[in-house]
C-alpha cells in the first residue's frame, strides 16, 4: 500500500546522500508490512501505513509507538543489532533525517551480512545440528527467565488462543473466493475441534506459568549466526496477543519452518534440545495444533502478497503454489504418526545418547534422556558434576528409583501426546527396564530395546575423553563404570527378541531397518 507520502519517502530514503553517514548505494527490502533500507553499516525500517485485522500501523502516532516497542523488545536478543529510533520529517518536498515536522520514524539498526541469517545459511548448505542446538538452548534460557502473564490478563486464555487460530481462515476466503476451500474449511474444523478438546489443559497452561512474554516470530528469516552466536532478531511488537503465548506455540514456528524448507530432522534436533533443557515435555499436547496455526499464518501472509497490486502472472503462479503447499503441511500435522516405546541398554560409555540423538532426529522421535532429568530433579546444572560416589548421592537405589519412575512418566506424556519415544538410560536393572515394558503393555505397544555394547577397554577411553571435554550430562567415571559391571543385570531371553544389538560398527540406517522389521512383525 502505497500513498503519495509514502512515495516520497521511499525515493528519499533511497538516495546516499539522505544519511549522515558513508553510503555507496541503497538497498530497500519490502515486506507486507515493512520497508526496509540498507544503508551502509545500517538498517532502517519504517513500518507501512497499513492496518490488518492482527495490526494497525495507520496513524503516525501508532507507527512511533511500534518503532519504539520494536526496540525496546528486540533488545532482549540483540541489543548489538537494535540502536534507536530516527524522526524522519521535513517539508514533504524535501524529506530529511531528524527533520521536523515529523512524517515517520524509523528504526535505526546495525546491518550484519544478509549471508548469516539462518534462511540464507541453509540455502548455502552450512546449517548444522550444532547452531540449531545453541538456538534451541538460548531460546529455552530466555523462556526461563521472561515475564509470566498475569491470572487476570487475557493473554494465554483459550479465547485468546483459538481468536488469532480462527482468524487466519477468514481472513484468507476474501482473498481467494475463487479457489476451492474445502481443504481449508477441513483444517478450520480441526482448529475448532482441538482448542475445545485443549481448552482445560490451555486453562491448566497458564496457571502453571507457560504463558510468557516470548518472541512470536522465531523463524529461519529471523535468526542469525553472528560471530559464532545466535541471534534472534524481529519479535513481534504490534499484537501484545501475539507476544504473550505459550512457549510452545513460540517454538512450533520453527520446526513448522524446518519443516516445510525440507528439514525435518533438523527441525527434531531442535525440538529435542529445547525439551531436554525447558523440561516440557507436557507442551508435546499442543505442538500439532500450534504447528497447524503456524502453517496457516504462513498461507495469510502468502495470500496477502497475492492480494497486492503489480504482481506478474509467474509471481502469482508461485504463490498460489506456496499457499497450497502450506494447507498441505498443516494437513499433514492433523495425523499422528505411530506411537513406538524405545528404551536402550547399555554401560556409561557404550555410546547410547550420541546414537539416539541421531536416531530420534531421523525417525522422528521424542528423545528423552535420563542423566538430564536426574539432574533436574535434583537441582543440578545438565553438565554439572554431583559428585556423587558410585550408588551413592543422586545415584543411589532411591534416587535410581526416582528417575527411572520419572522417565516412565514423561514417556508416558510424549505417547499420550501423540509421539515415538526413545528412553536413553542405561537400564542395566531388570525392574528398571520392567517398569517401562507395563507401560508399553498398558498403552498395547511392544517395547523395543537398542542394547549397545562395547569392549571394555573403549568404555574406559570414551569415559575418560568425555571427562576432559566437560560438555556432557553424565556423571560417569572410571569407578561407575566398574560399578556398572558388577550390578549389571543383562537382558533374558524374551527381551532379547525385542533387542536391536548395536556395537561400534553399527550403523543409523542398520537399526531404522531392524526397527522397522521389529515394528511390523517381519
Amino acid at each position: 500500500m502505497k500513498t503519495v507520502a509514502a512515495n516520497r519517502l521511499i525515493q528519499a530514503m533511497q538516495k546516499p546522500t539522505f544519511y549522515d553517514h558513508s553510503v555507496e548505494q541503497v538497498e530497500l527490502i519490502e515486506t507486507h508490512i515493512s520497508w526496509v533500507f540498507l544503508a551502509g553499516d545500517f538498517a532502517y525500517k519504517v513500518k507501512k501505513p497499513v492496518a490488518f485485522g492482527f495490526l494497525d500501523f495507520s496513524t503516525l502516532a501508532k507507527r512511533h509507538h511500534y518503532c519504539l516497542e520494536e526496540v525496546r523488545l528486540n533488545r532482549r536478543f540483540a541489543p548489538q543489532l537494535y540502536l534507536d529510533v530516527k524522526k524522519i520529517g521535513g517539508d514533504p518536498a524535501c524529506i530529511e533525517m531528524d527533520g521536523s515536522p515529523a512524517l515517520d520514524y524509523a528504526i535505526r539498526m546495525r546491518r550484519f551480512e544478509q549471508k548469516d541469517q539462518l534462511d540464507r545459511v541453509l540455502a548455502d548448505g552450512r546449517l548444522s545440528v550444532q547452531m540449531l542446538v545453541r538456538f534451541a538452548s538460548m531460546i529455552a534460557s530466555f523462556h526461563r527467565t521472561s515475564p509470566v502473564a498475569e491470572a487476570e490478563q487475557s493473554y494465554g486464555a483459550p479465547q485468546s488462543i483459538i481468536g488469532p487460530a480462527l482468524e487466519n481462515f477468514s481472513q484468507i476466503r476474501p482473498l481467494l473466493p475463487s479457489l476451492e476451500l474445502r481443504q481449508l474449511t477441513v483444517l478450520e474444523k480441526w482448529s475448532c475441534k482441538s482448542c475445545d478438546d485443549l481448552y482445560a489443559f490451555m486453562r491448566q497452561r497458564k496457571t502453571n506459568g507457560f504463558i510468557r512474554e516470548c518472541h512470536g516470530d522465531v523463524h529461519l528469516a529471523n535468526m542469525a549466526w553472528i560471530d559464532d552466536e545466535p541471534i534472534l532478531f524481529d519479535c513481534i511488537e504490534f499484537n501484545d496477543n501475539l507476544r504473550w503465548i505459550d512457549v510452545i506455540n513460540d517454538i512450533a514456528f520453527l520446526v513448522m519452518d524446518l519443516d516445510d524448507r525440507g528439514q525435518t530432522k533438523l527441525g527434531w534436533h531442535f525440538l529435542n534440545r529445547y525439551l531436554q533443557e525447558s523440561g516440557d515435555y507436557e507442551g508435546l499436547r499442543l505442538l500439532r495444533f500450534y504447528k497447524v496455526y503456524r502453517a496457516m499464518v504462513r498461507a495469510k501472509v502468502t495470500c496477502m502478497r497475492l492480494a497486492q497490486a503489480g504482481l506478474s502472472d509467474a509471481e502469482r503462479k508461485y504463490d498460489l503454489s506456496l499457499y497450497h503447499s502450506y494447507l498441505d503441511l498443516a494437513s499433514s500435522y492433523t495425523a499422528k504418526p505411530s506411537k513406538r516405546l524405545i528404551i536402550t541398554h547399555g554401560l556409561s560409555g557404550s555410546g547410547k545418547s550420541t546414537f539416539v540423538r541421531e536416531l530420534a532426529a531421523s525417525c522422528g522421535a521424542i528423545h528423552l534422556q535420563s542423566d538430564r532429568e536426574r539432574k533436574r530433579m535434583y537441582g543440578h546444572a545438565a553438565t554439572a558434576d554431583s559428585h556423587s560416589p558410585p550408588g551413592g548421592g543422586i545415584y543411589s537405589a532411591q534416587a535410581n528409583a526416582a528417575t527411572y519412575e520419572r522417565l516412565e512418566q514423561l514417556a508416558s506424556i510424549a505417547l499420550a501426546a501423540g509421539y515415538p519415544v526413545i528412553v536413553d538410560a542405561t537400564f542395566l536393572k531388570t525392574t528398571q527396564r520392567d517398569l517401562l515394558r507395563r507401560l508399553a503393555a498398558d498403552l498395547h505397544l511392544p517395547l523395543i530395546i537398542i542394547d549397545f555394547i562395547a569392549p571394555e577397554a573403549e568404555l574406559r577411553h570414551r569415559i575418560q575423553q568425555r571427562a576432559i571435554e566437560g560438555v556432557d550430562s553424565s556423571d560417569a567415571n572410571a569407578g561407575v563404570l566398574n560399578y556398572q559391571l558388577t550390578e549389571q543385570q543383562p537382558l533374558d531371553e524374551n527381551e532379547q527378541r525385542q533387542a536391536i544389538t548395536v556395537c561400534p560398527e553399527t550403523t543409523l540406517a542398520e537399526v531404522a531397518a531392524s526397527l522397522s522389521a521389529l515394528v511390523n512383525g517381519e
